[in-house]
């Protein structure tokens, strides 16, 4: 009888399936709607159609909010300008302040120098293949299914699989208004792609429920940042540093937070010679999520024209959830558990390693090229995030 039935099931969810695969095919969709779709798409009978939906929805926000927070809240780049220059008083000329070309995305104490400028381009590469232990793209991420307790493996299961890209191009430009004050802005603009398919399995036997596809492009949440430096002399120093986001990015096709939030960052520097070390420790709030974070930097002048860089990034980011699998018992099969996916709604921590290299080609042009990974399985994360970028520094007294 429960396989009578369980085959009528099957067919229903295979007739329904196929208008609204075509459906998604003939209409672009916001990127929310899409992923909504893939997500909340459910067959397996659990016997509790109120709990199923809220599962379904519960997975939709906190994958959406997790890919929101990847892509709005981390850093675009450093506010520094890699050629810093101050005054030298024993000889009243102006001279560079650092033998280093300064960190990817941890900030320095150090300031541009009045009237100094940079505009720099960073092209960032991601690709979002796992949430926490799972692999989104072995179709190994289970949704919902029924398991008898006595068996080692679900009967009835649903698993995911998605594949989430984007491309982020980030217009950088920074000025030296006083030789303690800098200002600036950074603009991304941002591809991002989604696809992915949602599978049953019933005894072995597989049934493509729904597939998914997608892609936006569009200009991100734009940043402008000040920095003012307290204290220091050379390389070595103290800054405090202010930036707020604006919600410039549609929300509907995930590119935007939808508000502005505003971060505030503390900023220490040593430079004794060619190596140098900074440390930042900083708050977000408003926009999306509130978190505290920090980073740091190690930087090796190679030579006059070559710097290399190792930074360490964290973040502690408050109340936005992580999925976990709940076991509770069948309502209307002895023996039967159903699985379904929940949210913990516990703080998220991450942290990250960045490697590179900051290459004088010429003048004061600057080429970059860094490649992040991260260190921790936490969240919904790229196992790379490459970068490549060039800078170019002008202006002065």
């Amino acid at each position: 009888m429960h396989a009578t039935l369980r085959l009528g099931c099957l067919i229903a969810v295979a007739l329904l399936t196929a208008p609204a695969n075509a459906s998604a095919q003939e209409r672009p969709l916001p990127l929310a709607d899409v992923l909504s779709f893939l997500l909340t798409n459910q067959s397996v009978p659990t016997g509790d159609f109120v709990k199923d939906a809220r599962a379904a929805a519960v997975t939709r926000d906190t994958i959406t909010r997790l890919l929101l927070v990847e892509l709005t809240t981390v850093p675009l780049g450093s506010s520094s300008a890699g050629f810093t220059y101050r005054v030298n008083p024993a000889i009243g000329t102006i001279e560079r302040a650092s033998q280093s070309f300064g960190p990817f995305f941890t900030e320095r104490s150090l300031t541009a120098g009045r009237g100094r400028a940079s505009i720099g381009v960073n092209l960032q590469f991601a690709k979002y293949t796992r949430l926490n232990d799972v692999d989104l793209e072995s179709g190994e991420f289970v949704a919902t299914g029924n398991q008898f307790r006595d068996e080692a493996a679900p009967f009835d299961v649903e698993t995911l699989s998605m594949e989430i890209q984007s491309r982020t191009l980030t217009v950088l430009g920074n000025v030296g208004v006083t030789n303690r004050l800098d200002v600036g802005v950074a603009v991304p603009v941002v591809w991002l792609s989604l696809e992915g398919s949602r599978v049953n399995t019933y005894r072995g036997a597989v049934l493509l429920q729904a597939t998914a596809s997608g892609e936006a492009t569009g200009l991100g949440d734009m940043a402008i940042r000040a920095k003012y430096r307290l204290a220091g002399d050379g390389g070595t120093g103290l800054a405090i540093v202010g930036e707020t986001r604006l919600p410039t990015g549609r929300e509907e096709d995930l590119l935007g937070s939808g508000e502005a939030s505003y971060n505030a960052v503390v900023v220490g520097s040593v430079e004794p010679g060619r190596f140098s070390a900074h440390v930042n420790a900083g708050a977000t709030w408003g926009g999306l999520v509130n978190e505290v974070g920090y980073r740091g930097a190690l930087s090796f002048s190679a030579s006059p024209r070559v710097t290399l860089l190792a930074e360490l990034l964290g973040r502690r980011i408050e109340d936005i959830g992580e999925l976990t699998q709940e076991r509770v018992p069948h309502p209307t099969i002895a023996g039967v558990d159903t699985i379904r996916l929940v949210s913990t709604g516990t703080t998220l921590t991450t942290s990250s390693m960045t490697a590179g290299a900051r290459w004088n080609v010429v003048g004061t042009w600057l080429l970059n090229a860094s490649v992040n990974f991260p260190l921790a399985n936490n969240g919904l994360r790229s196992e790379t995030t490459t970068l490549v970028g060039i800078e170019y520094a002008f202006g002065g007294r």
